[in-house]
């Protein structure tokens, strides 16, 4: 079953407390994913031998600790330290218990591939990072870099020589949540929750109240060693951040023209980061030639499975803020603790307050200030076959998941996690704000500056594919356009603006 893990094995020791969200915001060696997001700060002091392999079967769960988590104060109705069942590791342990699947243990990987196949994770989805963050980063260095693998709500992380793989996943009610899997041949296959070790800097406020869970995307300098070049801060990145920005601490592979980025710098000084394009390497197909990939599942770390990374990471942050802030919302201004309460019930100055938090939302679904490529972009692994192939399709075909790569990311602007369990679980309130924001949009009934972007042409096949492979906005477009049939909806769309 799903346990709680804060009693440290032998060879851990406590992660590092981050101070405030400024500080985490700009560390460059303490976030990035922890337990298998993008990179986290944490700490292992594990060597890779057969001893301290061996030794990390030894994961104990902890005690029931009621006051290490602010979120039982701060957002009771989201039950943070309860056992979370809304989530595919969830959903697979129980099938573990169950007998109905059984994980298969590689020699090299442990159980990394049979998991990646229960999970429905594609191996080309493989990102590769080596700056020193997650909960091992005596690990982790150039030569053996942190492999991250993911799919639409769940991200898996290894090491060579890992005693145990990192998993973080989005489980609609509690947003983020972080386990850990014993990877030696002789340990149960049973997931570890992980909470304190991970939020202290999954945290928006360091657990000091006020907070949400989150995944980290971070892009610094370091060495070959995985240690950071510089005193300046590493970049939280989004689909917002310039290309040349991104990446710093991470291998990148695939075709991306004469675009720059901060991947596959190898240096051990930081004399040698004076002049950056004497030391940037771009344009890969492979990896094999930096360091020995052999024990990796691929000699990839592809360039548009990053691209996707960065987007997903930040809308899932925002959903997750939406949900957590607009349930403690309602409760205090609208007395509705279930969050069942429509938006047409709400008090005027519950909408007020509710329209100012879900804006930020509707802008990133629908890629507002996500930055053009100048040049094409090409996959190295195959992941963007796979990728588009997945989610649904309307009659005529057309998906949100169907790339671009040349101007921008994705074909049509609007993100596929608009069909997300993540977002399915808004309070009601907010999906139908949400969803009615993205109505007035894609039928051009809001077109003021803030979408001008998005031609007529592109509006209405967003509407058509969403209309049809969404029954729940369907609904909620068709008796937006009826009212607005009835009476004038031009001045309340206008009033957006002011939110912006």
């Amino acid at each position: 079953m799903l346990t709680f893990l804060s009693r440290r094995p032998a060879g851990l020791r406590t992660a590092p407390r981050c101070p405030s969200r400024a500080f985490r915001k700009r560390a460059h060696v303490r976030a990035a994913l922890c337990c298998a997001v993008a990179a986290v700060i944490g700490s292992l002091s594990a060597a890779a031998s057969d001893e301290s392999f061996e030794a990390s079967s030894a994961l104990k769960p902890p005690p029931a600790d009621g006051g290490a988590l602010r979120y039982d104060t701060d957002y009771p109705s989201i039950g943070y330290s309860e056992q979370p069942k809304d989530n595919p590791i969830a959903r697979l342990q129980e099938r573990l218990d169950r007998g109905e699947i059984k994980l298969k243990y590689h020699r090299t990987r442990g159980y990394l591939d049979s998991l990646l196949q229960a999970l429905g994770i594609d191996p080309r989805s493989q990102t590769l990072v080596y700056s020193k963050t997650s909960l091992q980063i005596e690990l982790i260095r150039a030569e053996t870099p942190r492999a991250i693998y993911f799919n639409e709500n769940t991200y898996v992380a290894w090491i060579p020589h890992t005693p145990f793989i990192e998993i973080a996943t989005m489980d609609a009610r509690m947003g983020p949540v972080f386990y850990t899997l014993p990877n030696d041949r002789g340990a149960q296959t049973d997931f570890h929750r992980e909470t304190l070790r991970c939020l202290n800097c999954h945290d928006t406020f360091a657990l000091a109240g006020g907070g949400v869970p989150r995944f980290l995307f971070l892009s610094t300098l370091v060495s070959r060693k995985g240690e950071a070049l510089t005193n300046s801060p590493g970049m939280e990145t989004t689909d917002q951040t310039p290309i040349r920005d991104r990446w710093g601490g991470w291998y990148v592979t695939g075709q991306h023209g004469d675009q720059v980025h901060l991947g596959n710098i190898l240096v051990d000084s930081p004399a040698e980061i004076g002049n950056l394009d004497s030391v940037r390497r771009g344009n890969l197909d492979s990896l094999s030639g930096l360091f020995n990939t052999k024990p990796y599942i691929t000699d990839k770390s592809d360039i548009v499975a990053l691209l996707v990374f960065d987007h997903q990471v930040y809308v899932h942050n925002l959903i997750t803020r939406a949900n957590y802030k607009s349930r403690t919302l309602l409760e205090r201004l609208a007395g509705d603790a279930s969050g069942d309460m429509p938006w047409a019930a709400l008090p005027a100055r519950a909408q007020r307050a509710m329209k100012a938090m879900l804006e930020p939302l509707v802008r990133a679904l629908l890629f507002s200030g996500a930055v053009e490529l100048t040049s094409p972009i090409r996959s190295s692994s195959g992941f963007d076959k796979w990728f588009e192939a997945q989610g649904p399709r309307d009659p005529q075909g057309r998906s949100l998941r169907e790339l671009d790569l040349t101007t921008r990311l994705f074909k049509r602007r609007l993100s596929y996690l608009v069909y997300s369990e993540g977002f399915d679980h808004l309070p009601l309130s907010a999906r139908e704000y949400v969803l009615t924001r993205l109505a007035d949009i894609l039928s051009g009934r809001d077109n003021g500056t803030e979408y001008a972007y998005l031609p007529a042409a592109e509006r209405k096949e967003l509407l058509e594919i969403l209309s049809a492979t969404k029954p729940a906005f369907a609904r909620v477009a068709a008796a937006r356009a009826a009212e607005c049939a009835r009476e004038a909806c031009s001045q309340e769309v206008a009033t957006h603006a002011s939110l912006k």
